[in-house]
């Protein structure tokens, strides 16, 4: 199970959880944004590569066909039905290990929140809102997810990675799926997806999470049962990157 990071913020140290190579709903996510979409407000990109020669393309970033793509995502809470557990913590953002009582969530939902960091509230007086949980600040009570900056997850838009694989701010585009985690070729229409998306670093892993030619990417909110099986939620293994 892999997390990412909360940095040290003055703000909340408030971090989405990184996902796992998890299967959710046999239905589309959200639409790619197309290429020409703005890119979310980051720190400066790095200096534009140089085009390699023969292609006139940029150099890929790390190895071609040596990355591991993993998605990452915001649980819906009316898609569990587990008993129900109490937790505390912060009702609201600019907070650290709160007391407060939050309020009685299934089980089985509290543990996707705490892989993947979110899960937005479809019950009861915070219906709306979304329960959020970081490793260093616990769960809280907020009106969005938030990247490691406190800023809005954009879905098909937002990933993570580690510091030292790519930097916050680094753009990418996937150019090459690869295969999936059990070896078979990506299918047409999650490929196209995925390639059709620009990604930008806006998360970093807890250290010892992330790895080598490991980035994680930001597919929205949870459209069903995560182990109906949807081509969405899966790990593309063998991928290749470019800048963006």
């Amino acid at each position: 199970m892999r997390r990412r990071a909360p940095l040290a913020l003055l703000l909340c140290g408030a971090v989405a959880g990184c996902g796992q190579s998890a299967r959710g709903a046999d239905v589309p996510p959200p639409t790619a944004p197309p290429a020409s979409a703005p890119a979310p407000a980051v720190d400066p990109p790095p200096a534009t590569e140089v085009p390699t020669p023969a292609t006139g393309r940029p150099a890929p970033l790390g190895r071609a066909a040596g990355w591991r793509i993993t998605t990452y995502y915001t649980a819906l809470e009316s898609l569990y039905h587990g008993e129900r557990k109490a937790v505390r913590g912060c009702a609201r953002f600019h907070c650290s290990h709160g007391r407060t009582p939050l309020g009685s969530y299934p089980k089985d939902f509290l543990k996707v929140v705490q892989t993947e960091g979110s899960g937005r509230l479809t019950e009861g007086p915070e219906r709306g809102r979304y329960l959020n949980w970081s490793h260093s600040v616990g769960f809280w009570l907020d009106d969005t997810t938030r990247d490691s900056r406190g800023r809005p997850l954009r879905a098909w838009a937002s990933a993570a990675a580690d510091r030292s694989v790519l930097a916050r701010g680094r753009r990418f585009a996937i150019v090459d799926c690869g295969k999936d985690g059990n070896g078979r070729a990506i299918g047409d229409e999650v490929c196209t997806a995925f390639r059709k998306a620009r990604w930008t670093v806006t998360d970093l892993f807890r250290p010892g999470y992330g790895g080598e030619d490991h980035a994680d990417v930001y597919i929205g909110e949870e459209k069903g049962s995560r182990l109906a099986g949807s081509p969405f939620y899966t790990t593309l293994r063998g991928a290749t990157l470019e800048p963006s």
